[in-house]
């Protein structure tokens, strides 16, 4: 798969080559609708939406946002919205449903998660949109790109959520020796220095979540948001305990929920006896963050997020402007 014409349309209408990632139970309509209109790709988890008529809502609300800041600002950087789907009908009972859904709504955007993206790759691409698939390792990046996927999204060591355990710059270096379509980096980026940091190493797109979970407009409780700013990347805790596949978690929202980390590196606590010691929930109870949690450190607006976003990508494109110059 190679970089279509729609990536140049994309690109072209953002302010940073940035996705905000999708992040359950946290996105909302108002943070992709803050996203895009802010200059960044703005996502959700169809699953956030907890019906198929609350997705369906949601999509008409954020199309119709969208589309009415185009017609405002019409040479405004508005970028494209998309919705995450979990493509795999084992873990995603309302598979069929959400799936007309996107068909009828046309997400310009659909990012798969798990499971086999032809089917979405069918639909997405009769209406002209793009699918990204996100990935953890080699693998599972070569089924999606023989899927025919326009964008992988390399979710490495670091990343909130299910993360993979791969070094970025390997990984991308890696896929790109087969895969020439859309490169999208995840895994503790934080500020526009690690944005331009991933542009310079290949990539197309940066991804963040962390960072965004302390948004104003996120549907964080409060309590999760204050743990971020109160956390370093050694409250991280990767673990396969709560949802049964790794991911990193938050240390003290484990503690909270009456388990001792300690417990689970000695492996008294394992995710076949977890229920044992604790009631909690993965993601509702037991919050999730990246190891780019040590800078989150207050909460702020979206769009304060993002102007702060753009000012240290390009204070860090000038600074390395500057050396090159004076290196001639």
């Amino acid at each position: 798969m190679n970089k279509s014409h729609k990536y140049s349309e994309f690109s072209d209408n953002m302010s940073l080559p940035v996705i905000m990632a999708p992040m359950f139970l946290v996105s909302n309509p108002e943070t992709v609708i803050k996203g895009c209109t802010s200059g960044i790709i703005g996502s959700f988890p169809a699953l956030n939406a907890r019906t198929g008529n609350i997705l369906a809502e949601w999509m008409t609300e954020i199309k119709a946002e969208i589309e009415k800041a185009k017609t405002e600002n019409p040479a405004g950087e508005i970028a494209p919205w998309a919705v995450n789907f979990i493509s795999h009908k084992n873990h995603n009972k309302r598979y069929d449903e959400d799936l007309e859904l996107i068909e009828q709504y046309q997400p310009p955007i659909v990012i798969t998660s798990l499971g086999d993206p032809k089917p979405v790759v069918d639909i997405v691409h009769r209406y002209g949109g793009l699918v990204f698939a996100d990935v953890i390792n080699i693998f599972f990046a070569k089924k999606a790109a023989d899927k025919g996927v326009d964008g992988l999204i390399l979710v490495c060591n670091g990343a909130g959520g299910h993360a993979g355990t791969y070094h970025p710059m390997a990984f991308l270096k890696e896929v790109k020796q087969f895969f020439n379509g859309i490169t999208v980096l995840a895994g503790s980026i934080s500020d526009g220095r690690d944005v331009l940091a991933a542009e310079v190493m290949g990539a197309d797109f940066a991804y963040i979540g962390t960072k965004f979970i302390a948004a104003a407009e996120s549907s964080a409780p409060e309590e999760y948001q204050e743990m971020l700013v109160q956390s370093t990347m050694e409250d991280i805790m990767y673990t396969d305990v709560f949802s049964g596949v790794n991911a990193n978690y938050l240390k003290p929202s484990i503690t909270q929920a009456g388990i001792d980390p300690k417990d689970i590196v000695d492996k008294k606590v394992t995710k076949h006896n977890v229920s044992e010691f604790s009631e909690t929930k993965a993601w509702k109870d037991v919050w999730s963050a990246g190891h780019g949690v040590g800078s989150v450190t207050q909460i702020q607006t979206l769009q304060e997020m993002i102007e702060e976003l753009k000012e240290s990508y390009h204070s860090a494109f000038n600074e390395l402007t500057v050396k090159q110059l004076r290196e001639r």
